[in-house]
This record gives C-alpha cells, sequence and structure tokens, in this order.
C-alpha cells in the first residue's frame, strides 16, 4: 500500500515539476521503501487481509493437489501388534516442561555428588506423573559408572529396563562398558548379540570403539578383531581410533608383525594415506619392539615437526607420550610433554588431557622419581584438568609399593577438597600399606571409613583386615568387625573357619559356642557337616566338644516348640473366626429347640409360612460355614 502511494507521488512529482520546485526543497536522496510499512498496524493489518484472501481463494498449490487423484490408503492391519515387542526411545524433543525440570533437579544431585538419592528419586518417578526420560536415566547411570558402582548401577538398569523406560544406544553403551571394567567381557559380548538381534536402533561408532577397547584390555584380541572387520561389514567407515586400540593391544602381545598389518589395512581403506596422528604411536611401539629404534625416532620427529602432515589429537601425543616412556626415551617424552604443555590453550585448543599426566605420572614413577610425579600430578589444575579417583588410585598404589604411606595418605586428605571421592580400592590400598607399616589400628580405620561413607567392601576385603588383625593379636577387634560384618556379607566356610580358630586359640571357646548359635539361628547360612566337625575340633582342645552337641539338640527343641506353637495359634485363629461368624448368624438359622417346645400352634403357622424365606438364608448360613471350614 505504501509502496503504491510513494511510486504515485514520485510519478507526480516527475510529471509537474514546476508545481513542487517552489515547495520542496531539492534532496540528494530519494525517499523509497521498498516492501516495508510504515508502522507496526500496516504491517498487522496486511497480513490479516492476505489470510483472509487465502480463505477465499485457496493457493494454486492446494488445487494441483486436490486436482491430482488421491494416494490410496493403506488398510490397517489385521495383524494385532505384539505388545512385547521392543519400544523405540524418546527422541530428545521430550525433555521439556516438568521433565527438564526433573532432569535438572537429578543433574544437580549428581554434581552434589549424592548420588544414592538421585538414583532413588528417578525410581520414585518412574511411577509418578512426570516420568523421567532415558536422557535423565541415563545421566545417573553414567554418573555411577565413574563412582565405579557397578552394583548400584546394575540394579538400577534392571529397575528402568522392567519399568519400560525404552532405552537408547547411549544406555547400551553403558551397559557395555560396565561389563568390561568388571572383566566380565563375554557378558558384555551376549549382550551386544542381543542388542544387534532385538533392538530396534541400531549401534553407533562409539558402541564399537567401547566394545573393542574393552576387550583389548581384557586381553581379548582376537575377538576385537572379529568385531573390527564385523563394523566393516555393516558399513562404517575405518576408524583411526578403533585401529589404534588395536595396535596397543598388539603391543601388549608383543606382535609387531599385527601393528604393521593393521597400519596397512587402514592405510589401504583410507587410500594411501593415513592422517591422522593417533595410529603413529602405536606404529613406534611395533618399530620399538622390532628393535628399529632409529625408524621409531624418524617418524616420532615427522609426527611432531610445526609443518607435519599429521592431524595430532590429544590422544595421538599421549600414545606417542606412552610410547617413548616405555622404551627407554623418557627425556624425549619429558620434551614433548613440555611442548604440549606450552601449546594447552582451552577452549581454543586442548593439546593435553587427563590420560597425558597419567603417562608422565607412570613415567616418572617407573625412574623412581616418586616427587617429580608427585608435582606432576599436582600441576593438573594449572591446566583446566581434574584428576579422578582411579588417577589417585594409580599414584596411591606406586606409592605405596614404593613405602611411600605418608605421601599417599596426604593424597587421601587431599581427594575430598578437590570433591574426588575414594572408592573401596583407595582404602585397600592405604589398609594394606597401614599392615606392612605395623599400624593395625589405623588399617582398622580405613575400613571403617569405608562403612561410614556407605562403600561396600567384599568378603576379601574383610578377610584381608581380619587376617591383619588375628597376626597381631588383635583377636578381639576381629571378632567386632565379624559381628558388624556378618549379617552384611555372604561369608564362606573360610571365614567361618577362620574366626572360630582365632578364637580357639586365644581360649575363648564361650564366643565360638556363641558364633554356630547364631548360625544355627540364621536361616540363610547353612552348617554343614563340615563346619560342625571343625567347630568340634576346636572344642575338642578344651574339653566341650559335647557342648556342641547339646546346643544343637537345645536349637532343634527349639525348633520344634516353635513350630507346635504356630500351629496352636493357627488353630485358635481358625476358632475365633468361627466363634465370630456363628455369632453373627441368627439364632432361628441355628435351630433353637427351646423356642420351638414354647411355641403356639399361631408361631407355627407362622413359622410354616416363613419357610420360603429361611431357605435362601439356610443356604447363605451352609456358604458361610463352608467357607469358614
Amino acid at each position: 500500500m505504501s509502496l503504491s502511494k510513494s511510486l504515485i507521488y514520485h510519478c507526480r512529482v516527475f510529471t509537474f515539476p514546476g508545481l513542487h520546485r517552489s515547495l520542496l526543497p531539492p534532496s540528494p536522496f530519494v525517499s523509497l521503501r521498498f516492501l516495508s510499512f510504515a508502522t507496526p498496524e500496516e504491517a498487522a493489518a496486511e497480513r490479516r487481509r492476505r489470510k483472509r484472501r487465502l480463505r477465499i481463494e485457496p493457493p494454486l498449490s492446494s488445487l494441483n493437489r486436490s486436482s491430482q487423484s488421491p494416494t490410496p490408503v493403506k488398510p490397517p492391519s489385521s495383524i494385532p501388534q505384539n505388545p512385547n515387542s521392543p519400544k523405540l526411545p524418546e527422541p530428545v524433543s521430550a525433555l521439556t516442561g516438568n521433565r527438564l525440570n526433573l532432569h535438572n533437579r537429578i543433574l544437580t544431585l549428581i554434581r552434589e555428588n549424592d548420588l544414592d538419592e538421585a538414583a532413588l528419586l528417578t525410581r520414585h518417578s518412574i511411577y509418578s506423573n512426570c516420568r523421567p526420560t532415558i536422557f535423565t536415566a541415563n545421566a545417573v547411570l553414567q554418573a555411577l559408572i565413574r563412582q565405579s558402582k557397578y552394583s548400584d548401577f546394575l540394579s538400577l538398569h534392571r529397575f528402568i529396563t522392567q519399568a519400560g523406560l525404552a532405552p537408547n544406544v547411549i544406555t547400551y553403551n553403558l551397559l557395555f562398558q560396565t561389563y568390561l571394567d568388571c572383566r566380565r567381557p563375554d557378558t558384555a559380548m551376549e549382550h551386544y548379540k542381543q542388542f544387534t538381534n532385538d533392538a530396534p536402533i541400531n549401534p553407533s561408532l562409539t558402541t564399537y570403539r567401547i566394545l573393542i577397547k574393552g576387550l583389548v584390555d581384557n586381553d581379548k584380541v582376537e575377538r576385537a578383531l572379529e568385531l573390527k572387520e564385523e563394523m566393516c561389514a555393516k558399513g562404517f567407515a575405518p576408524d583411526p581410533l578403533i585401529y589404534h586400540y588395536l595396535m596397543v593391544g598388539c603391543a601388549k602381545q608383543s606382535d609387531a608383525d599385527g601393528i604393521f598389518k593393521l597400519y596397512e589395512d587402514l592405510k589401504e581403506k583410507l587410500g594411501g594415506v593415513v592422517e591422522d596422528g593417533v595410529v603413529y604411536g602405536g606404529l613406534m611401539k611395533g618399530h620399538f619392539i622390532r628393535e628399529m629404534k632409529a625408524e621409531a625416532m624418524d617418524l616420532y620427529q615427522e609426527a611432531i615437526r610445526p609443518d607435519s602432515k599429521f592431524k595430532m589429537s590429544t590422544i595421538a601425543y599421549n600414545s606417542i607420550l606412552d610410547a617413548l616412556s616405555k622404551n627407554g626415551m623418557f627425556e624425549e617424552a619429558v620434551g614433548l610433554f613440555d611442548r604440549i604443555l606450552s601449546e594447552h590453550a582451552p577452549p581454543r585448543r586442548l593439546s593435553v588431557n587427563l590420560g597425558s599426566f597419567n603417562v608422565m605420572v607412570d613415567g616418572y614413577c617407573s625412574e623412581k622419581k616418586f616427587k617429580e610425579a608427585i608435582k606432576v600430578f599436582q600441576k593438573m589444575g594449572d591446566y583446566r584438568v581434574g584428576p579422578d579417583v582411579l588417577s589417585y588410585n594409580n599414584l596411591i598404589d606406586q606409592l605405596c609399593a614404593n613405602g611411600m604411606l605418608q605421601e599417599a595418605e596426604d593424597l587421601y586428605k587431599e581427594m575430598s577438597e578437590k570433591k574426588v571421592y575414594p572408592d573401596e580400592y583407595t582404602n585397600v590400598l592405604l589398609m594394606d600399606a597401614c599392615f606392612k607399616e605395623n599400624r593395625p589400628d589405623d588399617a582398622a580405620g580405613y575400613f571403617t571409613k569405608m562403612i561410614d561413607s556407605g562403600l561396600r567392601p567384599n568378603v576379601a576385603v574383610y578377610n584381608k583386615l581380619v587376617e591383619g588383625l588375628v597376626k597381631v593379636a588383635k583377636v578381639d577387634e576381629a571378632k567386632s568387625f565379624y559381628d558388624l560384618m556378618v549379617k552384611k556379607l555372604k561369608m564362606d566356610n573360610t571365614s567361618y573357619k577362620f574366626m572360630m580358630q582365632a578364637l580357639g586359640g586365644v581360649g575363648k571357646l564361650d564366643e565360638v559356642l556363641s558364633m554356630v548359635d547364631q548360625m544355627l539361628d540364621d536361616e540363610e547360612i547353612e552348617f554343614d557337616e563340615e563346619l560342625q566337625e571343625f567347630a568340634k575340633e576346636e572344642l575338642r582342645k578344651g574339653g566341650r566338644e559335647d557342648d556342641l552337641g547339646k546346643l544343637m539338640e537345645e536349637k532343634e527343641r527349639l525348633k520344634v516348640e516353635a513350630k507346635a506353637r504356630e500351629v496352636e495359634a493357627a488353630e485358635a485363629a481358625k476358632r475365633s473366626v468361627r466363634a465370630a461368624v456363628a455369632s453373627l448368624i441368627p439364632s432361628k438359622l441355628t435351630g433353637n429347640k427351646e423356642g420351638e417346645k414354647d411355641s403356639t400352634p399361631n408361631d407355627n403357622e407362622e413359622s410354616s409360612a416363613m419357610k420360603g424365606e429361611s431357605g435362601g438364608d439356610s443356604s447363605v448360613e451352609g456358604a458361610v460355614r463352608a467357607e469358614v471350614s
């Protein structure tokens, strides 16, 4: 509208120049507004006009579609859909509204390291009106893996699976990672086979990276090679990172031929040139295995020069650092590490990560330079790298193995300051080191910290503690830990025998009988013939083997009496039910004979007249009596 007015106005100006020459000053610019409106109200009015016109006169495209023959509608299938068929996972667009608020709330709990509460909230929300998405469940599962809480992971994963929350490929990847970390590669591959056969989604490249790396870490290199071929057969592009994992596995087995064969295979599939530098660390290891040091160093120089044709990532640098430090070239590794530290400028350029520091810490420890290893470890924060519990465990293990318990304990105290929480393995390392240093009280303290922090040590850790305490003649402390853990752990016969032997060795036969008494009371513990003979032998040392027989006879008698009381209580309950039902039934339905004697003929007539009504009630009475009996 404004465009047409403007054009008419200027046409008038050009048509009658004399009329306006004296009124308007000459302007160097011509003010024309193309495809615009003077005010928002005019634009809104134009939109409304266009909508009205479209309602009256539909566009030509819609007329063309209507003139064409309609596509035949597919009739619905008569075969009913199987309700047990796997469901497709929800898209990320489902994470909105209250479900997004729930997701953020659970993420807050994860950041606060309250994983128990996060998992509990996820469980409770499954059957609420705000059901969590699979992305929320994956966040909790991944946090449990980071804390190495694999049993909690499997429990939560089983729960969400039974609740019908459809998993996505990330959920499957986390499950594979858990079984591989727990040294159960066969179970992981069984789940992978089930995933490929039954799941409505396909594996991703990350799936194969996790599986192949886990198989290599579990010394299943041959199976990893087969999986690589299976991945290529499914149409995946050759991945240099997967070839790097396979080269690392071949290097563990000192298989130089396998390393070079993998490199040639990758080179052929990529068209003759491998630009990704992640494979050259493994290639250097192959040269070192063949004792071709010059070729390995030439490859190293070619990879790190400024105008190198290789694309060096953080993992590529880490592989070269590992190859140098493990083959007598640690000084060159230190020089390369200093260089990439100077190039590290996050977020623009990332040259180092946690793996880089772990490689250098291992290198310094192998050179027996533990002070330098601690300094490198403590420099992580300067480069925006945060250590995890595995990094702490690695360094603490190295320090404890070399008699540096005080430095290891200092690192243990640092963990809480950096919000890294020790796991069972951390406490076990320090507990063993304290026993070696003749500090049994401190060792017991680390075990107590595990219990207080909610960790769950297994039977092997408990046995280490008890054996260490008994060796230093602290039988009472060992017995107190036995009383604490006997209800939390499923102990084996070896654990029971060791504690009986320790108590019998110091003449505490009453404690042995007390142990047997508790075992007989616990229905989950089988006091078999092997344990009976062992307990008799210990009691025979004090001439009290008959006490065991008396105790077992007394327990049997108490069990028989308890069973009899249960039967008597059940009979009494039945009698009380019968009496209650009888009190609810009217007396006329039970046949009151005294009432019949005192009744008059009129009453007899009334009673005969009411037979029809009482017949239905008597049938009810019979049904009630049958139910009671």
